[in-house]
């Protein structure tokens, strides 16, 4: 499978998410290339790093020199602050797993008040006069 540099990065980067041993989904990939500031190029590089694919597979997937494909692996790593592969694994999970947190703790709180009855003041009424 080679990609080359064109105008359809979306669906390569589509592609990528259906590769067997893809860890995060569309949506999770979204997330971090927003919270981080990723181009599509370095989410593309990021996605295969997280494969395990080593960089000269990388480039070759990508059609890309393999000094490119340092440039963006550095340029990954600057971004999201860590030093090699691993770690850069471990920040994507830990921050995944930090919004899944936040979504179900969400969801329980709001799924809690749609079942929970309203609350009733007990006394509160006037003895009726005679």
């Amino acid at each position: 499978m080679q990609l080359s540099s064109d105008d359809n990065d979306l669906e390569r980067t589509e592609s990528l998410f259906k590769q067997p041993g893809a860890i995060f989904d569309e949506k999770q990939w979204t997330f971090l290339k927003q919270r981080y500031r990723l181009t599509s190029r370095e989410v593309q590089v990021a996605i295969l790093i997280c494969q395990g694919y080593d960089n000269d597979h990388i480039a070759e997937i990508l059609g890309i020199q393999q000094g490119t494909v340092k440039t963006h692996v550095r340029n990954v790593y600057r971004r999201i602050r860590v030093k090699n592969k691993i770690s850069l694994l471990l920040k994507f999970l830990g921050d995944i797993n930090k919004v899944q947190a936040r979504d179900q703790e969400m969801e329980n709180r709001k799924t809690i008040s749609e079942v929970a009855p309203e609350p009733q003041v007990i006394g509160t009424e006037l003895p009726k006069k005679i």
